[in-house]
């Protein structure tokens, strides 16, 4: 592991010496072991999250990334790892969250049975904000790369018409409730339309504030400090690629909005872990411990992957995470009456991403072979200037 890698993932190692650690002195060998294969599990099953999380973050400026990678931990560990699932629990079975604390603490096989009956409302509420993140990637007219053209391209013009994913939102809904929520219809509705609002107005906001600028000038005196540097230095500036668009950094009211939204949808991801994680232990602690771990390393692939680029090395990464996600969400919504096993999760976002991964590598290798071509018959051109003698062709403006 490189030192770039080391310093992004050095805090997520310590936390998992300190977590595996801490559970076998306090509690048991099995307790560490049980920590350790929860953590694996989360980590397995939520790349999918690390990259939409990605194609967040790299909108953000470094000091919003560094909170996500300390309070944002804080929220993910301690509030949607342990705390929420009480308040889950707490509305759904109508006890107070001090009692419902005592069952987790005294009782935690009737506090797993309890969790497993707000399952319908949890499984509706982050089903429907994971469907409506993919529909929006699907009717996003202004993608201009994409992984599969003839279901994209049609889509994407419809999107012109905004309301769209909200109206396709809302229908799969109504069907989800009517026809596959069994006896918890009035549950997955109210928490359905809980999770769309919360989709639409913490998105919105964000969306407004962006709109209006916000962040813009920030990035043009960052752009200028790089100049100035660069110039104090004797270098020049290394020029834009005119293929790629500047991407403007949120900061302020925007940013912190963006933070909210990668909070909300980071909480979708792990309500069905928590509930999956009483199928291995009904020990709270023990469970926030292993998740929690499972999440530090989430963040910090996600800090990773914009810090080196991958996105726009691979570039259907995003296609494939997004995809993971619309499956996800059928997934969630098969599950308020039917089990669906965590490994069935797990292997369809990987699928989706592997597929999305080996189609962007093979998309570098054209353009990277098309490059090679261009290059060489250039500087053949190019050969055999004044007095007969050839010349080494520079090259500029060579696209990626």
């Amino acid at each position: 592991m490189g030192v770039h890698a080391l310093r992004i993932f050095g805090w997520s190692l310590a936390i998992t010496a300190i977590g595996v650690a801490g559970a076998g002195v306090i509690g048991s060998p099995r307790d560490a072991a049980i920590v350790a294969i929860l953590a694996v599990l989360e980590i397995s099953l939520s790349f999918d999250n690390a990259v939409i999380n990605a194609t967040i973050l790299r909108r953000m400026n470094p000091f919003w990334q560094k909170l996500f990678l300390t309070l944002g931990v804080v929220i993910a560990v301690f509030g949607m790892r342990l705390l929420f699932p009480i308040i889950i629990v707490a509305l759904t079975a109508h006890l107070g969250p001090i009692k419902v604390f005592d069952l987790a603490l005294n009782d935690s096989a009737q506090y797993a049975e309890k969790l497993g009956d707000a399952h319908p409302a949890i499984a509706a509420f982050g089903g429907i904000f994971l469907f409506m993140l993919f529909l929006d990637f699907l009717f996003d007219t202004e993608r201009d790369v994409q992984w599969i053209k003839k279901l994209e391209e049609p889509l994407r013009r419809a999107g012109q018409l905004d309301v769209i994913p909200t109206v396709i939102g809302l229908v799969a809904l109504l069907v989800v409730g009517e026809a596959f929520s069994g006896d918890h219809t009035q549950q997955v509705l109210t928490a359905g339309v809980a999770g769309l609002a919360t989709y639409l107005g913490v998105r919105g906001l964000g969306e407004f504030f962006e709109s209006r600028g916000v962040g813009a000038d920030a990035d043009e005196d960052e752009d200028a400090d790089d100049d100035a540097a660069a110039e104090g230095a004797g270098k020049t500036a290394a020029p834009r690629s005119s293929g790629q668009p500047k991407l403007v950094l949120a900061t302020g009211r925007a940013a912190a909005f963006l933070f909210l939204y990668l909070e909300v949808i980071d909480a979708s991801f792990s309500f069905d872990g928590v509930v999956g994680a009483f199928a291995i232990s009904q020990n709270i602690f023990v469970i926030a411990t292993g998740l929690g771990i499972g999440a530090m390393y989430i963040r910090s692939l996600t800090v990773y992957l914009v810090r080196r680029g991958t996105l726009s090395e691979y570039i259907y990464l995003e296609h494939g995470a997004h995809y993971a996600i619309g499956a996800l969400a059928i997934i969630l919504a098969i599950s308020i009456e039917t089990e669906v096993p965590e490994i069935v999760t797990g292997l369809v976002g990987v699928a989706f991403i592997g597929l999305a991964l080996v189609s962007s590598i093979r998309h570098r290798r054209r353009h990277a072979d098309a490059d090679a071509d261009a290059d060489s018959t250039g500087s053949t051109r190019g050969d055999g200037g004044e007095g007969g003698q050839g010349q080494p062709r520079e090259a500029v403006g060579a696209p990626l």
